[in-house]
């Protein structure tokens, strides 16, 4: 889904296109981690996330990349494959980021002959062909809103300090974006680039499952209060208290999916066919086919008090607005009741989606609907659990078991136990007036400087 450099007023779906190269690399350099004789065994990491659903419309991660490492904000994305970062390479069309753009070399090319390759573009398009063993890997992404990203794909080094105390330097593949048709170049984007958690060969979970560093397993905890954090591993996985239900094939790409599911409101089944339901990290809000769309938009309507009234606002297409302004989802949530979905995969597992995870207040005292028509934005059947459904919550997705599991959780509790880490020491934390323009005091080099 992710990019959002835009305010986030809509759905950015990604599609993969094969494109012609002709341009010479050098072959896929397969690195390890640093100074390592033998594989390491498989831990875990954990990472700070940073953002909210409101109003920024993002939950980003900080990756350090490259030889020296180097800080860079990624958008934190289950609903796509590739990690790219926008890049001097040279950049022909480039958003203002957050950090120096990323300067690829020669030697960190990958051939279109590698298998990364062939899975990038055969796993969405079907396509891949090379006319040259020393061709690059080229790619295009292109979004509904009609931005598009043009980009190679690119290995090198990902500082990681593991849970085992251990600080790997994999060298892995993503993609360095030097066209970009996205969002407003005037304005600094929020983030770097995307950290793509799909299930694809390409996603760097995958990568990082064949250096046999962590375990096929990601998972995510984000804060109502913004922020949160993003785990890689199954060490933080509650399975006896977690509920699971298989990973389904879903008919839309490589979404995580638990299956169909039934859908509730306030106790009673909406009578409306069963939904295919994915999640979405990339998405910042939820999106339901029309026909459970419009169900629950008149149930809410019909179990609203008088003390509501229907308002406009430019945030979002349904509001209400209360006898004094709302400060907080806590003032409203009373008045509505919760949504639930039960999913048949899992047993009749069912997830309880309160007020807090479907309503956004506004800036403007009001409490609107954060569950979109889908219809309305190309979706067509596809229902997307977004990041405002997910919030307090742990959500795992384990490919290892071929599972997805779900938990309540303190997420603005960030694990501390001196035991797993994922980051370096020395690490600067991003801050949202570094990102806007106002330089981070911890980290000049980097935060006070935002040239495209």
């Amino acid at each position: 889904m992710a990019p959002r450099w835009a305010p986030p007023a809509g759905l950015v779906l990604l599609m993969l296109l094969l494109t012609p190269a002709a341009v010479r690399g050098d072959k896929l350099l397969r690195g390890g981690p640093s100074g390592a004789g033998k594989e390491p065994e498989a831990s875990s990491a954990v990472f700070p996330l940073y953002g909210d659903v409101y109003p920024h419309g993002l939950y980003y991660v900080a990756m350090n990349i490259g030889n020296p490492p180097r800080p860079y904000f990624l958008d934190v994305d289950t609903g796509s494959d590739l990690t790219w970062l926008q890049c001097d390479a040279p950049c022909i069309s480039c958003n203002k980021v957050p950090h120096p753009l990323y300067r690829p070399t020669k030697s960190k090319l990958v051939p279109c002959v590698d298998q990364l390759c062939a899975s990038l573009h055969g796993g969405l398009t079907g396509r891949h062909k090379c006319d040259s063993p020393h061709q690059q890997c080229d790619y295009e992404i292109r979004y509904a809103d009609q931005g598009s990203s043009i980009g190679v794909l690119v290995n090198d080094s990902f500082a990681l300090r593991l849970a085992n105390a251990s600080v790997v330097r994999p060298s892995l593949a993503f993609g360095c974006g030097y066209d970009q048709q996205v969002g407003s170049s005037s304005e600094v984007a929020p983030t770097d680039g995307v950290l793509g958690l799909g299930s694809g060969s390409v996603s760097l979970l995958s990568q990082l499952k064949q250096h046999g560093i962590t375990k096929n397993v990601v998972g995510h905890c984000l804060s109502l209060r913004g922020g949160g954090f993003l785990f890689f591993g199954d060490d933080l996985v509650p399975y006896s208290r977690a509920t699971w239900t298989p990973m389904a094939r879903s008919a839309f790409r490589n979404y995580y999916s638990p299956g169909s599911a039934s859908l509730y409101f306030g106790g009673r089944s909406l009578g409306v066919r069963p939904m295919e339901v994915v999640f979405d990290s990339g998405s910042s809000f939820t999106y339901f086919a029309a026909q459970p769309y419009q169900a629950l938009v008149t149930a809410l309507k019909g179990d609203l008090s008088r003390t509501l009234k229907e308002v406009s606002d430019p945030s979002l297409p349904l509001c209400w607005k209360g006898k004094k302004p709302f400060k907080s989802v806590l003032d409203v949530k009373k008045e509505f009741k919760s949504i639930v979905l039960t999913f048949a995969n899992g047993k009749k597992a069912l997830m309880e989606i309160p007020p807090e995870n479907y309503l956004i207040v506004t800036k403007y005292g009001n409490a609107c609907l954060g569950i979109l028509n889908g219809s309305e934005v190309g979706l067509k059947d596809l229902n997307i659990l977004g990041d405002v459904t997910m919030q307090d919550q742990m959500v795992i997705y384990d490919n290892e078991r071929g599972q997805i599991g779900w938990i309540r959780a303190p997420c603005d509790r960030i694990p501390n136990d001196n035991t797993i880490h994922g980051f370096e020491e020395g690490y600067c934390w991003p801050q949202f007036p570094g990102i806007i323009g106002l330089p981070n005091e911890d980290c000049p080099a980097y935060y006070g400087s935002n040239k495209a």
